[in-house]
């Protein structure tokens, strides 16, 4: 089997368990942002991340009848955090794949996530006063949504790539293109 056709399926197959019940915020799109800015050839690796994102966003708000949860006034800063997680992890990812490295990923792009989005909740919507208080307020309430999203940020990403890792075993090919593998 191609690897490129590996990672799509493996990102779409990820996409799909957004539409499955979950806990609040455990879900694969971080694992599918820094998967795909690793191994997929530009632009792509940007693209196909936040494609998949947005159509499923779409699915989502078509299954619940409601338009709010697939367009909301943080949705750019969402997207854009995704992105930076895409540039960013994947980059240093295509450098070394290595098992620490991809936890290390993973968990500053749940930081990442953390840190941007509640910060635009704060300052977009008027869920919280426009105070410093507000501010704390914000992310302390945001705390619990933090651990799902660790925990399904680090459980998405080592079964995406360990995946990936297997079919490498099984299908031949390698982890990472030549093209891209730095050397140490």
């Amino acid at each position: 089997m191609h690897r490129l056709t590996v990672i799509i399926g493996l990102i779409l197959a990820a996409a799909i368990t957004r539409l499955l019940p979950h806990p609040p915020n455990m879900t694969p799109v971080t694992a599918v942002s820094l998967f795909g800015g690793a191994l997929l050839p530009s632009p792509w690796r940007f693209a196909l991340p936040l494609l998949v994102m947005g159509l499923s966003d779409v699915a989502l708000g078509l299954r619940a009848g409601d338009w709010s949860i697939a367009f909301h006034p943080t949705l750019p800063v969402v997207y854009a955090t995704f992105l930076a997680i895409a540039l960013g992890g994947g980059a240093f990812l295509r450098r070394r794949l290595t098992l620490g490295r991809t936890l290390g990923a993973a968990f500053a792009g749940s930081v990442l996530f953390f840190i941007t989005t509640n910060f635009a909740v704060w300052a977009l919507t008027e869920l919280y006063p426009p105070t410093l208080e507000g501010l704390v307020a914000c992310y302390v309430a945001a705390l619990p949504f933090f651990r799902n999203s660790l925990l399904g940020d680090i459980g998405y990403t080592v079964l995406l790539f360990g995946l990936y890792s297997a079919g490498a075993r099984v299908w031949k090919y390698e982890l990472l293109p030549r093209q891209i593998v730095q050397r140490d």
